[in-house]
């Protein structure tokens, strides 16, 4: 409509009395579309991420033995994994040569999905339209930008935050299909096994920038949302909208132009039946063993973090229940009330 409205009123042109009685509609509709254009992007939901591995074969038997998540789509060597019922995914992409394994990028599905209108609000939050990054390019060198990539009939939109910490927009029915909107994935390859745990769906990520109140600043005005719950002084949560997912930035206050990009640290899972004991006895008899010492993790391990209540967890501690991949990736699973907040399940988060 927007569009429509811009292109009818900024060509002159003559209009007799029954095409201006037929445009009245769009003049009632035209304020209102032009908040959508200038206001903040309408972020639904965490949909997805994608994770840079060595050996996707080995990762995905990996995530499939512990989730039993089908696989919902492949492109090239790229392969979806299911979280919970789906659309929602997250996807496994080799390294390319020179790469470290890592997250790519953090997926939001935005309601109303339109990618034009999308990179025009995020103009007016400081986010430029520039091109696709180009392989090895630093990503730095693309902060502050939005671009399209091609793949296949897929036009995608992603965008970097100032600290080149990448995010991928799309529609709530984006599963990883090839079809116009990607939303067409029409045959599930089902795990060899139903896996040790049941995924429900993304609980948060937790990302490490150079200036954590910059972004929180950002990433409220830009997406219209509020802090949910604080983990420690200055250390807010940012609701994504359900009452439970929540995007965390932490790190330094250094206002300088940043000289390393963000980092995506972890991704948080939901899951059924979460019990501490269960998940990690299973989790050690599956090969994973405890890690000993905070400064040497590696593949393979398990532990928890007791959140405290100077860092807004409960009195004795409220548990995190972390482990890594083959790769070394970090995940860590909560019970499905995890809101980021106090209680032993973190799923206190009182009205702020």
């Amino acid at each position: 409509m927007i569009r429509q409205f811009k292109k009818t009123f900024s060509a002159p042109s003559s209009l007799g009395r029954r095409e201006f009685l037929q445009m009245i509609p769009l003049l009632a509709a035209a304020p209102s579309a032009l908040a959508q254009d200038t206001g903040p992007v309408a972020v639904q939901k965490i949909h997805s991420c994608d994770m840079r591995v060595t050996d996707v074969a080995r990762s995905v038997q990996f995530y499939q033995d512990l989730f039993g998540a089908p696989v919902q789509a492949r492109r090239g060597e790229q392969v979806f994994l299911r979280v919970g019922d789906g659309p929602r995914f997250f996807s496994l992409s080799p390294t390319l040569p020179g790469q470290e394994p890592g997250f790519s990028h953090i997926g939001l599905s935005v309601a109303g999905f339109d990618a034009e209108q999308i990179q025009a609000q995020l103009e007016r939050f400081g986010i430029a339209r520039g091109v696709a990054p180009t392989r090895g390019q630093s990503r730095l060198s693309v902060a502050s930008t939005s671009w399209l990539e091609q793949q296949g009939a897929v036009s995608e939109l992603f965008f970097a935050d100032r600290e080149g910490l990448i995010y991928h927009l799309m529609g709530d029915n984006y599963c990883g299909g090839n079809d116009a909107d990607g939303g067409r994935c029409e045959t599930l390859e089902q795990s060899a096994t139903d896996g040790m745990f049941s995924l429900i769906d993304y609980s948060h990520f937790t990302n490490f920038l150079t200036n954590r109140a910059r972004a929180n600043a950002f990433y409220t005005e830009a997406f219209g949302k509020t802090f949910q719950a604080y983990q420690g002084p200055g250390a807010p949560v940012i609701g994504v909208g359900d009452g439970l997912q929540f995007l965390m930035y932490v790190g330094g206050e250094e206002d300088s132009v940043p000289a390393v990009p963000g980092r995506i640290d972890h991704v948080c899972f939901s899951v059924e039946d979460f019990d501490v004991d269960r998940i990690l006895a299973r989790l050690t008899d599956y090969g994973l063993r405890p890690r000993e010492n905070p400064r040497e993790t590696a593949p393979f391990m398990h532990w928890i973090s007791m959140r405290m209540p100077n860092r807004g967890g409960a009195e004795g501690g409220t548990p995190e229940l972390y482990f890594t991949d083959p790769d070394g990736l970090r995940i860590q699973l909560q019970d499905r009330s995890y809101c980021g907040g106090t209680g032993y399940l973190g799923d206190i988060c009182a009205q702020l």
